[in-house]
């Protein structure tokens, strides 16, 4: 395993005995995850379920003429594949690197031994897949009744909850395409965040410099999904966040 890199770095991993941990350890492969990069199409069988370290995942709906909107984003306190272990072979959404870093990735047969197991893997991965769905849920009720600029606020913090210190990137393509709607009302939405001091954008990297202001002005649906997942995922070791987002990582 790379010195830089182990997993339990993900919150999943992080919550199970040693021994358990040990047993599926050698089922582990470090496997990088540029920007951008396909994790697995709508359909398509899948091979192996991902836990990420310092990669953000994207799971998102792509529609018969081309949109786009995110459902959900999956970092170090998630799975990326859950119908691995649900019983599926294959998922409906599209699941695409949002944040470059390292997943650990393991296939699909060991994974569903280790599932079928009378061992702590099983409760810890339906705990998150029922973190997941309220996920799911807040942000189709976020992308209903609030505004941009919310929406924008609250993807912000929960990419900066997911990613190190220092690596949080973003183009206002790439938002406006996970959230739905035109690159303009993303590009309003951030220049007013900015001349609020909020947060500071350049070059497509961007720092969060006021996280209690931003919270403030993001909807709800930031504080529920992170208050569920603490509530569900709270066996799990504290890993250090960012140093900006105090308070604000699970």
């Amino acid at each position: 395993m790379s010195l830089d890199h182990t997993p339990r770095q993900n919150l999943l991993l992080a919550a199970l005995p040693a021994e358990e941990f040990r047993a599926i350890e050698a089922n582990l492969e470090l496997v990088p995850m540029p920007p951008g990069e396909m994790v697995f199409e709508p359909g398509k069988v899948l091979r192996h379920a991902y836990f990420p370290t310092t990669a953000v995942v994207s799971l998102h709906y792509v529609g018969r003429s081309g949109e786009t909107a995110e459902s959900a984003g999956v970092g170090r306190e998630g799975i990326v594949g859950i119908a691995l272990f649900l019983g599926g072979k294959s998922m409906p959404n599209s699941a695409v690197v949002q944040n470059g870093g390292y997943c650990y990735r393991m296939a699909r047969e060991p994974l569903a031994q280790a599932f079928a197991s009378a061992g702590a893997l099983r409760p810890v991965l339906l705990r998150y897949t029922q973190v997941l769905i309220a996920q799911i849920g807040q942000t189709a009720f976020c992308y209903r009744f609030h505004t941009v600029e919310q929406q924008l606020s609250r993807w912000l913090l929960s990419t900066a909850d997911r990613v190190p210190p220092g690596e949080m990137m973003m183009t206002q393509e790439l938002v406006a395409g996970l959230l739905g709607v035109r690159r303009e009302s993303i590009s309003e939405a951030a220049s007013k965040l900015q001349d609020g001091g909020y947060i500071r954008y350049r070059r497509g990297n961007i720092s969060i410099l006021d996280p209690a202001g931003l919270e403030a002005r993001a909807c709800e649906c930031y504080a529920v999904v992170r208050a569920e997942i603490q509530r569900l995922l709270q066996r799990a070791p504290a890993v250090a966040g960012n140093a900006h987002l105090q308070g604000h990582h699970v």
